[in-house]
């Protein structure tokens, strides 16, 4: 299917009945099949669609940074006229970095640790411009500017790590900028980034594109970025290009089932019916977490970095705190520490026991009534261990009266509840989808009963169908065990379809606090504000 959009301009990248398969020695996999579509100057074009729908294939392909053993393209791609398939890898040295640059999903990873700043942007003005060391500064230190890093001068000598995932994004967005390329393919530039940075970093490619005149071809499955950047869309899956169009044709008048079901899934709905008469099972009272600052010649400790400050919350059976803010606000932290994961001062109490005041060795028969289910569903699981084994571990530790058959009964029954074939119970974590592995990691946390369950970022890393189909799990979970939870989450979207309370934190303090549905109804707060406009088009009703 080839993009239909009326145009004066003639495309400055065609691509034009595209396949690309991939053979590893036993199987074929048809990554890219028969997708046509055309990128014009000055514009950006977005390509969405799920995991394994292959748009990054597609951007990939445009700078053939395929494996060349394993790949076989079939089709057309022209730059400006010229085809970038037939291209050998000297001529394509000419061309990336140059003419066509790349901004990777991932910064930490993009990124080589062992080289400062400097370096790694200055090494494509070595290559394509062959400048040296001193001239190259002037313009690193420019590029460094134009994408907001503040402090370009000291950043010059920083290392990754030393900088927040923002900027780190930005010095990303700035190496792929240096030769002033006339396509930026954009691959999820944004997906691990806070909303507030998000807008900024998306506003800052639309203003240097409008400076530059570039062309952005943006890789996402993010509906809400393409509403809001993109000039035209076109939508895949399983590598079959199923429809296309300006974005405001494909997103008024959807033709196709699937991008009806994509446009559709945002999170919606509301959070669940809690009894009135639902008794508080956790309470904290100024709770704070702080961390020694050590130094000296004796390492002794010279002053506190306070992470969360003062913070006091009721949360009753059934119901789920949301917890919002940018990375570093001290959403985690203050998690870990009513779960006592971390020291803390101030009081917390789950039920009618104070945990604050309890040691380890007390705090164990309640660990059984506190999980947690974390960001990453891969990470987070045991790649030694079978779905079994990751389950039921908890039920070896907490219930060991259970026999074998018992625990191996109560791991079908959950793997059920959570949507999973009880059969697949011997397979291992790498054989799983993101979203199957999150129900893995739900499973293992509800199979105790527990009474209180944190949720850190549960839906992050997962596409919007499988995140929308995870938060009904949770609440139909909620529902039938009288739940409660803790969710962590900078989407607010998703926080404002589970959410009963609401907190708001910056820089570890609570800046504001109260009931969900009247937080993003009005928030008092001015950067309560700030996150719901980077978040939301419209004021959110």
């Amino acid at each position: 299917m080839t993009q239909e959009i009326k145009q004066n301009l003639q495309p400055i990248l065609q691509v034009k009945n595209l396949s690309v398969a991939f053979n590893n020695g036993v199987e074929t996999t048809q990554a890219v099949k028969d997708s046509s579509f055309n990128l014009y100057p000055g514009k950006t074009l977005a390509l969405v669609g799920e995991s394994g729908s292959g748009k990054s294939v597609s951007a990939l392909s445009s700078l053939q940074l395929h494996p060349k053993s394993s790949v076989n393209y079939q089709g057309e791609i022209l730059f400006e006229g010229q085809n970038i398939l037939k291209l050998n890898e000297l001529e394509m040295r000419a061309i990336r970095g140059n003419r066509i640059s790349m901004i990777f999903q991932e910064p930490m990873t993009s990124l080589n640790p062992l080289h400062t700043v400097e370096k790694q942007i200055a090494e494509v003005l070595y290559l394509h411009d062959g400048l040296k060391k001193a001239q190259a500064r002037p313009r690193v230190i420019e590029l460094l500017e134009l994408v907001g890093i503040p402090d370009p001068v000291q950043s010059l000598k920083k290392y990754p790590h030393q900088m927040s995932g923002g900027q780190k994004q930005r010095v990303m967005i700035a190496m792929a900028l240096a030769n002033e390329p006339d396509i930026l393919l954009a691959d999820e530039p944004t997906t691990a980034l806070d909303v507030t940075i998000q807008k900024q970093i998306l506003e800052l490619l639309r203003e240097l594109q409008q400076k530059v005149g570039m062309s952005i071809l943006l890789i996402t499955h993010d509906l809400n970025i393409v509403h809001r950047y993109a000039d035209s869309v076109c939508v895949m899956r399983h590598g079959d290009l199923l429809e296309s169009g300006t974005t405001e044709q494909v997103f008024d008048n959807p033709q196709h089932e699937y991008t009806q079901t994509l446009l559709n899934a945002n999170p919606k709905g509301a959070p669940v019916t809690v009894e009135p008469s639902a008794p508080e099972i956790l309470c904290t009272d100024d709770l704070a977490v702080r961390f020694p600052i050590k130094g000296g010649i004796f390492n002794r400790v010279q002053d506190y970095f306070t992470a969360v400050s003062n913070v006091s919350v009721s949360v009753k059976q059934g119901e789920t705190l949301g917890i919002v803010g940018e990375s570093g606000s001290g959403k985690t932290t203050l998690c870990h520490a009513i779960i006592r994961l971390l020291g803390s001062e101030g009081s917390i109490k789950l039920g009618q026991e104070r945990l604050d005041q309890m040691n380890q060795k007390q705090l164990l028969p309640f660990r059984k009534k506190m999980q947690i289910v974390f960001q990453d569903p891969y990470g987070s699981l045991s790649p030694r261990m079978s779905i079994q084994e990751i389950i039921e571990e908890g039920l070896e530790i907490h219930e060991p009266q259970l026999d074998a058959q018992a625990r191996e009964k109560a791991v079908i029954d959950i793997l059920e509840e959570v949507g999973l074939n009880p059969n697949v119970r011997n397979r291992y974590p790498h054989e799983f989808s993101g979203g199957q592995r999150q129900r893995i990691a739900i499973a293992r946390a509800v199979i105790l009963k527990p009474e209180l369950i944190v949720l850190d970022e549960p839906t992050s890393a997962l596409d919007r169908t499988v995140q929308s189909q995870v938060l009904d799990l949770l609440k139909d979970l909620q529902s039938k065990y009288k739940l409660t939870y803790l969710f962590i989450s900078h989407d607010l979207a998703v926080v404002k379809a589970i959410s009963h309370q609401l907190i708001v934190l910056k820089q570890g303090d609570i800046v504001e606090q109260g009931i969900a549905k009247d937080v993003f109804n009005a928030p008092s707060h001015e950067y309560t504000k700030t996150l719901m406009e980077a978040a939301f088009y419209e004021t959110p009703a």
